[in-house]
Order: structure tokens, then sequence, then C-alpha cells
């Protein structure tokens, strides 16, 4: 069975304790072993990239440009290799996880570009004969706990920015997918990257993700995954006067108003509810439905759902792919049983039997739900949505509101006046209208508010307020 190691200071590095990374699709197929790094590995590679630091910070432009351009082309030529190992490890659907793939390799060709357009401000001063100067330089070494759910898109969102802008990357991918971050990881190598610049330690979040937000070598931590433990990480930053970036969950809503288009409707919903498995921070968890279009609205989902082909990740037939694991599938179970408890009525959300074994479930639609039912409050991650019947775009408006996260937030209607007005009053950092809640361009910010996320957006050229830090410099030129 092929084993890999952790990457270190520019070396490849075994470690005597190994993890199994499996196949969901098919529990027989074993991707690999997966080395798994103790503090000793952790503190090393921490040491490597401030070793690196400084040569890496007061590289040109051209050098990092040229690191990241390779690594965004090898991508993007090896997609389809790279997307059935991703497909494989996480059990998203082939062309979902080849999508995937592209969007790493444009994200590395956009910070590429983004090299060269850093910029500054030269100022007036108040003061005769003083100019400023007002530059931004790069934070330092980076911490990154990346999740699951996206084993390409989120590590390459987080350390490309990280490279463009001068900083050094120790990264720690989420125990259950790290053969992508892995491949990743060696391709950044291959391009150029100096020794020390980037670090792969693959392990436990109690050791490796302990350590990264604890050591006194590490300036920052950038992190995607639960709201708990990221509250604890935001603590333990603040503690230790450390920049943070925390992604977390989201209670996703989407509005369908009366006025809409149902086929539209349904499709939005459908997408951006249980595609990817329900298993994206954006999924649209909550239809908030009028009265007017309800009934019809849910019998046709129902029909559509009813023809959703649930299977192997790698059949060409399979639209929806297994849950990640055992304990997210018994999670998603969970909450259905507690939907069904508090008076809810399901339709699916059964286990699926298939050639090969495997966490297959069917997509599971609530019906009969109000909104202070558990269904409706907390985050399942999986294929299951819960409808919210409501009298009319007001109380629509007042639901979608109503819940501690704020990520994404949807609307299917076919009034400008209703678009706008949500556009501006729902409580979210992304606004889809008419489109699945889930499903963002590369080039323009990520991320949301209340409990869905905390500090600097990610992506996009709005990602240097967290990679960099400002610094303003004042010259007198006047007579002395």
């Amino acid at each position: 069975m092929s084993q890999f190691a952790n990457y270190i200071g520019g070396q490849w590095v075994e470690s005597d304790k190994l993890s199994r990374n499996v196949n969901p699709s098919n529990l027989d197929d074993v991707i690999g072993e997966f080395a798994q790094a103790d503090a000793a590995q952790t503190h090393q590679a921490i040491a490597a990239a401030r070793a690196a630091f400084p040569a890496w910070s007061q590289s040109t432009p051209q050098q990092r440009f040229d690191v990241l351009d390779r690594v965004g082309t090898v991508i993007l030529e090896r997609k389809a290799e790279l997307g059935k190992l991703l497909a494989r490890e996480e059990g998203k659907t082939l062309p979902e996880a080849i999508g995937e793939v592209g969007r790493a390799g444009q994200i590395f060709k956009f910070f590429a570009g983004e090299t060269l357009r850093v910029g500054g401000e030269i100022v007036p001063s108040v003061r005769p004969g003083m100019t400023v100067e007002i530059t931004r330089e790069p934070l330092g070494v980076i911490g990154m706990i990346t999740p699951w759910n996206f084993p390409i898109a989120i590590p390459a969102w987080k350390i490309a920015p990280a490279l463009a802008y001068g900083n050094c990357v120790v990264i720690k991918p989420a125990d259950l997918v790290p053969a992508s971050t892995w491949e990743l990881v060696r391709i950044i190598a291959e391009a150029g990257a100096p020794a020390g610049v980037i670090n792969l330690v693959m392990g436990r979040g109690s050791v490796v993700g302990e350590i990264l937000v604890e050591s006194e070598g590490i300036d920052a931590i950038s992190f995607t995954g639960s709201v708990a433990t990221g509250r604890a990480i935001g603590a333990k930053c603040v503690q230790k006067g450390k920049k943070f970036q925390l992604e977390m969950g989201g209670k996703n809503p989407m509005v369908v108003l009366d006025d809409a288009d149902l086929d539209v409707a349904v499709e939005a919903c459908v997408n951006g509810s249980f595609y990817s498995t329900g298993q994206r921070c954006t999924a649209s968890s909550r239809l908030i439905v009028t009265e007017g279009i309800h009934d019809r609205f849910v019998e046709a989902v129902k029909t559509r759902l009813s023809k959703i082909r649930v299977g192997d990740a790698l059949d060409e037939s399979t639209q929806i792919g297994p849950v990640v694991d055992e304990r997210q599938l018994e999670q998603d179970e969970r909450y259905i049983a507690i939907a069904r408890e508090e008076g809810g009525t399901v339709f699916g959300g059964e286990r699926v039997e298939r050639a090969t074994r495997g966490f297959f479930l069917a997509p599971a639609l609530v019906t009969g739900t109000t909104p202070d039912m558990r269904i409706n409050r907390e985050e399942v991650f999986g294929p299951v949505a819960s409808v919210i019947k409501v009298k009319d775009y007001n109380e629509a408006l007042a639901v979608a509101n109503d819940t501690e996260f704020g990520l994404s937030a949807g609307i299917c209607t076919t009034s400008l006046k209703y678009a706008n007005h949500f556009k501006r009053n729902v409580q979210a950092g992304m606004v889809m209208i008419n489109t699945a809640t889930a499903g963002v361009d590369y080039h323009v910010p990520f991320g949301g508010r209340k409990g869905s996320s905390y500090g600097p957006r990610e992506q996009g050229s709005y990602a240097r307020e967290f990679y960099t830090t400002v610094k303003t410099s004042y010259v007198f030129s006047g007579a002395i």
C-alpha cells in the first residue's frame, strides 16, 4: 500500500504513525496511508517556514508570479487525474470533483497576477516638507487548518494568496482527505517554491492544530471548519495576539416567493441543498416558501428528488455521491430522526444500497417545519433540507434572518422590488438571486457575518487584507 509523507523544509519526512484514507463510495478501496505528524515534526515545520520567510518575503513579484503561475498550469493540465483522486477520497461526483480542481488552478493563476498588483499610496502630510507612504508587507508564517469538504479548493484559496504576498505556510489538511492537499503541496514544491516556503503536516487537530495555534512561530491562523473549533481557535489567538481568520458554519436560507418561476426555483433549491451531498457550508438547508406556491413547490421538489441517482462518485450515472464517512452519515440520520420527533414529515432520507460498500444516503426533504425546530437551527451538513411555510415576503425575510449564521442567502422571485430589498436587508455575506446559494467565483470575496465568519474575506483581491500588514512611513524632505 502506498505511503505518503509530510513535507517539511523541502524534504519528505516519514512518520511511524499512519492513517488510512478510504474511499467513501467503496470501503474496500484504500487510497493510501498518510503520515501523522507528531509535535516534534510540527515544530520542525514551523521552524522551516520561519527560516524561509526572510528570503521569500523579499523575493520579487516576478519570482512569486512564476511559481504560482506554474502551479496553476500544472493543476489545470492534471485536472482529470486530480479530480478522480478527489472524488475517490471525498465522494464528490467526478464532474464536481474535476470542477473543484479546475477552480484550484484558476485561483493560483489569479493570485499569480495579484503578486504584481499589491500597490500602495503616497499621500501628502498635513505637515510642511513631509510625505507619507502607505505600503503592504507580508504578514509572516501562516498556519492553515482546512476542512474535508473541499480538499483542494480551500487549501488553494488559502495557500495561493499567502504565497503571492510573500508569506510562508504550514498547512494541516483534514484527516479524512489528505491526498488532494498532498498532491497540491507536491505541485507547489516542484514548481520552484524554495524549501520551507510551503510545509505540510498531516495529523490530528489535537496535536498539529493545537501547536499551530499555540506556537509563537506562527503569526496568523486561517481556519475553515466547525463553529465550536473556530471559536476555540479565535479565543486562543486573541490571548496570543495572533491575527486570525475563521470560516465556520451556515444555516443558509433560500426564499421562494409566490411569483417565482417554479422550474427555476426547484433547480436552484435542489442544486443548492443536495448537490455535493449537501456537504457545503453554503448549502441552502432552509427553504422558506410563501403559502401561494408552497404546495406546488414541495411536490415539484419531491418529483425531482425521486429521479436523482445516488451512488459511486466515479459512476457516470451518479448525481449525488456518498456522505464522507460513517460518523457524518450517522449525524445526518440523527437530525432526520429529530425532525420527525419534532413533527416534521420526511421524504427520502434512507440509506441506499449499491454494488459497493459505501455511505450512501437518499436526499431528505423535511416539510411541515417551524423556525424554532432544531432542523432549522443547527447545521446538519448533509443532503437534508427543511421547508418552512410563510405568509408573505416580510415573514420570509424575518425567518431568513432568524439564525445565528450569516454566510449565504438566496431568493427566487421575478420581482425586482423584492430582489433588491432582499439583497439590502438579508443578513448574509453573499446573496444569490434565482440561483443556488452554493457556488461562487474564484476572483471575488468569500465570507459571511454573524456566527459564520470572522476576520477579513477570503479570495479575490480582498484576501490581501488578511495576508498582508500595512506600514505607514513618514519622509521629511524639507530644510533642517
